[in-house]
């Protein structure tokens, strides 16, 4: 008999941080059932590390006329990017344009270094939504993507866990997004090149993997601009929708 199912997330409540439930539109915290708008939502994790995968989907390889890579193209964000459901992403003064990305997120559950790809599973602790944004001129400037993704408020997600037993196959979700409710990217992780357990087994085979880091999955077609007053929500199959809001600095 596998786990039970589990929607999990982070909530301030009484202006202290804990973890709750979601389940039937409400969120149990301490055996006690709070309504969405009695809490704040908090990122469902704080992790070490996320690592993001480059040219994962083979409708977005098609949409920039690029060949399929050999093996994953992977690169780090920084935990200080990250912002949870609801909270306002900043668009950095020194930039003139920033992208949203849609992608699913990998939740690593335990410690763990040089994973077989069928025993993968086993380090899960569940998925949730992420946002890679990316401030696309400033890629484009630099020549490599550590300055253009690494913006504080340039890592969001949640707004929950959902455990992995609640999610039969994970490469058969819809994945969507959103701007200002305009249909963006609309695909699904069928179109993954490579596989969650092969990703698992590659990174892990690189870097020490902790509880609660991101492996974000790439990003299917239909990337593009955002502005200031912008909302951007992402929709995956199982998991719900991710909101944010862009806002400057001023508005932060």
């Amino acid at each position: 008999m596998g786990p039970k199912s589990v929607i999990k997330g982070r909530f301030l409540y009484n202006n202290k941080a804990v973890e709750g439930i979601f389940k039937d539109g409400k969120i149990e915290i301490d055996g006690f059932d709070l309504g969405l708008s009695q809490v704040k939502f908090l990122p469902p994790v704080m992790p070490s590390k996320i690592i993001c995968v480059g040219l994962n989907y083979e409708d977005h390889a098609k949409e920039l006329k690029m060949d399929i890579p050999d093996e994953p193209i992977i690169f780090l964000k920084p935990p200080s990017a990250v912002i949870g459901h609801e909270d306002n992403i900043v668009y950095p003064r020194i930039s003139r344009r920033v992208d949203y990305e849609a992608e699913l997120g990998v939740v690593i559950g335990k410690k763990c270094k040089d994973v077989k790809e069928d025993e993968a599973a086993d380090v899960i602790l569940g998925y949730t939504a992420f946002n890679d944004i990316t401030a696309r001129d400033l890629q484009k400037k630099d020549g490599q993507w550590t300055r253009a993704k690494s913006f504080d408020t340039f890592a969001p997600l949640g707004p929950y866990i959902v455990t992995q037993d609640e999610i039969a196959d994970p490469q058969k979700l819809s994945i969507k997004l959103f701007l200002n409710g305009e249909l963006k990217q609309d695909s699904s992780t069928r179109n993954f090149i490579f596989e969650i357990p092969y990703l698992i087994e590659f990174i892990s085979g690189i870097m020490t993997l902790q509880p609660g880091d991101i492996i974000a999955t790439g990003t299917p077609p239909g990337v593009g601009p955002m502005k200031v007053g912008d909302i951007i929500e992402i929709e995956i199959d199982k998991i719900g929708v991710l909101r944010n809001y862009v806002s400057s600095r001023a508005e932060r």
